[in-house]
């Protein structure tokens, strides 16, 4: 049922009364530097505010051997030791509205050389309309547009009718295991929102990602006498290649996938990290390279993963006959990537409140990118919402976000809150503190 025009007036106004402490909050937040396994700081940050709200709070540590009985998981190679998810439930008295998920990850990525940015990636400065930092946009600004949202519809004198969950998860950005490992805790809704840097999109579909490393053998010897040996860095350019033919087999086959037909270059093989070799006067007897690859919705990881190692088997010489021998493990995500059906209930309402607040039709892409929506999809059919705003560097130098983007998304996930949950009038915040004053 659409909302009235009077309410929705009401919680839109409200998000612009708090829109200040939003994005000082979203400033102290960015300032946390939650790389990977290095969330504490910033998951204490949100507990404590979530907390401050009233919600049930749950926190805990994610578990390999948990995680390792899921399809879905992906591989862990670092300690689990002190990595926390943090959920915070608002429940109504009584629940008779939709029940919805708000999920976010905070965990960020490298910075890379800090000298390649403008100022230090952690000060969270404000120039003109973005708010620059590591994690501004991807996605420190959605996780508190999610809390500031809801704290529109109390200060509106608004309570949702039906049970919220909201989730700061860790390893999205590496192995999709947060997210999963809430679902395997036992959250589940009727709908989940995650306000990533989209844009002020929709994500219709995206693609799966798994990661690997691939090391190559060689034949130390001493340079003088490098013809007797085989250098193994040299012999990874030619695997990359080799590997740079099945990226292209798969890119010619985006006729056969709805929604990734019209992109140039949807399938992207990464060479993301490599190192080799033992000393700079022994031609090196080995080199490793840290790769990701795309994959289409409707290609299993599975079947991915088996046409990597059968191309790495079929390479057993470089171009001037040496041999070689290349091998992959997995080392991280292994994740297949999904659809958002069009014509769901969720969409309409989302639909419905975008257009209230930007005035103009909702519209949705395609990303050849990872996004934790496939969690949801995949292994609880539930619609997953990924929606968020615009952005700019993000993984990159001088990530930033752009404030007034936050500030309709944050309208608008207000709206959809009280849209999907449903509201009830109660007295708002001011009225509750004028009625504690005079009992006193």
């Amino acid at each position: 049922m659409a909302l009235d025009p009077q309410l929705r007036d009401r919680i839109v106004e409200a998000v612009d009364r708090a829109f200040d402490e939003q994005v000082a909050f979203t400033q102290e937040l960015v300032r946390h530097p939650s790389l990977r396994t290095d969330e504490a700081s910033a998951q204490q940050l949100l507990h404590a505010a979530m907390a401050g709200r009233g919600f049930e709070m749950d926190r805990w540590e994610l578990d390999p051997a948990e995680l390792a009985t899921h399809p879905g998981a992906g591989i862990v190679e670092v300690s689990y030791d002190g990595v926390e998810n943090v959920v915070g439930t608002y429940r109504p008295e009584v629940e008779r509205g939709r029940s919805l998920i708000l999920n976010g990850h905070v965990d960020v990525v490298p910075t890379g050389p800090e000298q390649g940015w403008t100022g230090s990636p952690w000060d969270s400065r404000i120039e003109g309309d973005w708010l620059y930092g590591r994690g501004a946009g991807d996605m420190k600004a959605g996780l508190v547009a999610n809390l500031f949202a809801f704290d529109a519809l109390r200060t509106a004198g608004l309570a949702p009718t039906g049970r919220i969950h909201f989730q700061s998860v860790v390893e999205e950005e590496c192995t999709g295991n947060g997210s999963l490992s809430a679902l395997q805790r036992g959250y589940v809704a009727d709908a989940v929102l995650i306000p990533e840097p989209e844009e002020d999109m929709l994500v219709r579909a995206n693609t799966g990602v798994i990661w690997f490393r691939v090391r190559v053998a060689g034949d130390p010897i001493h340079p003088r006498e490098m013809a007797g040996g085989f250098n193994a860095i040299d012999a990874a350019y030619h695997v990359i290649g080799r590997l740079r033919e099945l990226e292209q087999e798969w890119n010619d086959e985006k006729h056969r996938h709805r929604h990734f037909e019209d992109l140039d270059h949807p399938i992207n093989l990464n060479l993301g990290k490599i190192q080799g070799g033992d000393w700079g006067s022994s031609v090196p007897a080995w080199c490793e390279m840290d790769l990701r690859i795309a994959l289409y919705p409707g290609v299993s990881a599975e079947d991915a993963w088996q046409q990597i190692t059968d191309k790495l088997a079929g390479i057993t010489a470089d171009g001037a006959g040496s041999p070689i021998s290349a091998t992959a493990t997995r080392t991280g995500f292994f994740a297949q990537g999904y659809v958002l059906e069009e014509g769901g209930d969720a969409e309409a309402a989302l639909r419905s409140s975008h257009e209230t607040v930007f005035g103009s039709e909702l519209h949705s892409f395609t990303t050849p990118g990872y996004l934790d929506g496939r969690v949801f999809v995949q292994y609880a059919d539930i619609p997953a919402l990924v929606y968020g705003p615009v952005s700019e560097a993000i993984h990159g130098y001088d990530e930033r976000v752009s404030i007034e983007s936050v500030r309709r998304v944050t309208k608008t996930i207000a709206l959809f809150i009280a849209e999907w949950c449903g509201v009830e009038e109660v007295a708002s915040e001011p009225e509750r503190e004028a009625v504690g004053t005079a009992a006193r």
